[in-house]
C-alpha cells in the first residue's frame, strides 16, 4: 500500500507541507482566504532536531493501536487507510494516546483528526506531497 514518507536528507525544514495540507482539509478553493491571518492546524507536522528535520503524520499501521483503543468505532481502517468518522468520535483521546507515533492530534471541532492521504479532498497524491518544494515527502511503496 502507498504511504507518506519523508525523506530527512532533503527536507529544509520550511513547514509548506504543513500548509498545503492545512488548505487541502480547509474546504475553501483560495489557499489566501483559507490561511491568510489564522492559525492552520495540519495533519502533518514537521519537527525540528537540530540540523534534522521531518514531518510526522499517520503510519496507516498493519495492526492499528489507535484503531483498536477506540472505544466508539469512529476509527476504522478501510482499504489499508485508517479513517476517522467524526460522528461517531466522542473525544475521548484514547487514539492520541495510543498512537506510538503521535500522529493523531486533537482538532478544530472538538474531535481528533490524522493523515486520511488526502482521500475525501483531493485526486492523486497527498496535498503535502504535491506542496513539497524539494521532493522530500513522497507518497509510495516500500
Amino acid at each position: 500500500m502507498k504511504r507518506v514518507y519523508v525523506n530527512e536528507q532533503w527536507c529544509l525544514g520550511c513547514h509548506l507541507c504543513e500548509y498545503y495540507c492545512a488548505f487541502a482539509n480547509s474546504e475553501k478553493d483560495d489557499m489566501v482566504k483559507a490561511l491568510k491571518n489564522v492559525d492552520i492546524h495540519p495533519r502533518i507536522q514537521v519537527e525540528d532536531q537540530g540540523d534534522v528535520h521531518f514531518a510526522v503524520s499517520c503510519r496507516h499501521c498493519e495492526e492499528p493501536l489507535c484503531v483498536k483503543g477506540c472505544i466508539t468505532g469512529a476509527l476504522t481502517k478501510q482499504d489499508g487507510v485508517i479513517q476517522i468518522d467524526k460522528e461517531k468520535c466522542v473525544g475521548c483521546y484514547t487514539c492520541i494516546l495510543s498512537c506510538p507515533y503521535g500522529a493523531v492530534m486533537p482538532s478544530e471541532e472538538g474531535v481528533v483528526q490524522k493523515c486520511e492521504l488526502c482521500l475525501h479532498n483531493s485526486a492523486g497524491s497527498p496535498a503535502c506531497v504535491t506542496g513539497c518544494p524539494n521532493r522530500a515527502v513522497v507518497y509510495e511503496e516500500r
